[in-house]
């Protein structure tokens, strides 16, 4: 169904709802036909955007998920932090030993 199909379709549906709410609500003629413009012109409007998000989705276009580009950075990031890790290892451990000597040499 093309979208201007759609958009007809749902402005009619729109049309006679108004009719049958304006008749079950109204007072005057006035207001039957306010009910009725109202009612059809949500409508109307709603049937745009909804055309207009499906035409946004069909326009998307698929890109296929680079994994082993993803997977060589992950590996590199993973090895950063693994030597990271290494080195505050070293270094509190290095800071544990002075601290172990200074303690030994005042007793």
């Amino acid at each position: 169904m093309r979208g201007s199909n759609f958009v007809s379709f749902l402005t009619v549906q729109g049309f006679f709802i108004g009719i049958v709410f304006g008749i079950l609500k109204s007072d005057s003629p006035e207001s039957l036909l306010g009910f009725v413009v109202l009612i059809t012109f949500f409508f109307y409007l709603f049937a745009h955007l909804c055309v207009g998000f499906f035409f946004q989705t069909l326009s998307l276009k698929t890109t296929s998920f680079q994994k082993a580009s993803h997977e060589h950075n992950l590996d590199l990031f993973v090895r950063e932090i693994n030597k990271r890790e290494q080195f505050i290892d070293a270094f509190y451990i290095h800071k544990a030993e002075l601290l172990d000597d200074e303690g030994r040499g005042r007793e």
